[in-house]
């Protein structure tokens, strides 16, 4: 397992344009993505309905959790999209 902390630097947050960027980069992995986020809510962050209820906002601290055989790369991946601002 890996993990590391991220700030949401997206004006919007996780909104549904975000929140499906970030599930479709989870999806490219087999290792189970998620995070952690305020109030200690856990979203499965291959799923949009998950990431969308943890109601993440801008400047919110999450923390990402990779676990499975390409976990490295997986949080690598996320934390990089996550970090950009999510432009895609």
């Amino acid at each position: 397992m890996v993990s590391k902390k991220v700030t949401i630097i997206n004006p919007t947050g996780l909104h549904l344009r975000p929140a499906g960027l970030l599930c479709n980069e989870a999806m490219r992995f087999d290792s189970h993505v998620s995070f952690n986020s305020k109030g200690n809510v856990t979203a499965n962050a291959k799923s949009v309905l998950s990431v969308l209820a943890a109601c993440v906002k801008w400047g919110d601290e999450i923390e990402i959790v990779c676990e499975g055989p390409d976990e490295v790369e997986a949080l690598e991946a996320v934390t990089k999209l996550i970090e950009s601002g999510m432009e895609g």
